[in-house]
C-alpha cells in the first residue's frame, strides 16, 4: 500500500491534439487516492471551443457533438483546481504532457495554480526505468 503524506491526485486527459500551446483539453479524469487510502474520482467532458480533429476523436472516442453542452475549462477550472489542491500529482506521461497541458488550460483560463511544491510521479518514466528498452 502506498504510504501517502498527503492525496494525490493521478491524471489523465484527452484533447485535440499533441500541441501543449494550441491544443485544448476535451476530457479529464482524475483518481485522488488520500493517505487513509480513499479514492475519490472525478471525470468530466470539456468543450475546447475549438473543432476537434477528425484523428483525435479517432483516438479518444470523443467528438464535437458530444462536448456541445459541455462547460469550457475556464467554466470547469476552479472544480478542478479545488479538486487537486494540495495533492501531489500522477499519470503516465504526465510530467511531459498531461501537467503542462492542464497548467496551460489553467493559464488560459486566468487561474494562478502552483504546482512548485508538489511532488509529481510519472508512472512511465518509472516504468522505463525499471524496464530499459534498448
Amino acid at each position: 500500500m502506498l504510504q501517502l503524506k498527503r492525496p494525490i491526485a493521478f491524471i489523465d486527459l484527452e484533447t485535440t491534439g499533441v500541441s501543449l500551446s494550441s491544443d485544448r483539453i476535451v476530457e479529464i479524469a482524475i483518481i485522488k487516492i488520500s493517505p487513509d487510502g480513499s479514492r475519490q474520482v472525478k471525470r468530466k467532458l470539456i468543450n475546447p471551443g475549438i473543432p476537434i480533429p477528425k484523428d483525435s476523436s479517432d483516438i479518444h472516442g470523443i467528438t464535437d457533438d458530444m462536448v456541445k453542452d459541455a462547460p469550457t475549462f475556464k467554466q470547469a477550472g476552479n472544480e478542478i483546481k479545488m479538486f487537486i489542491d494540495n495533492c501531489d500529482m500522477g499519470g503516465y506521461n504526465s510530467n511531459r504532457f498531461d501537467i503542462p497541458i492542464l497548467m496551460e488550460e489553467f493559464l488560459r483560463a486566468g487561474m494562478d495554480v502552483d504546482l512548485s511544491n508538489r511532488k509529481m510521479v510519472d508512472v512511465q518514466h518509472i516504468f522505463y526505468t525499471m524496464e530499459p528498452r534498448t
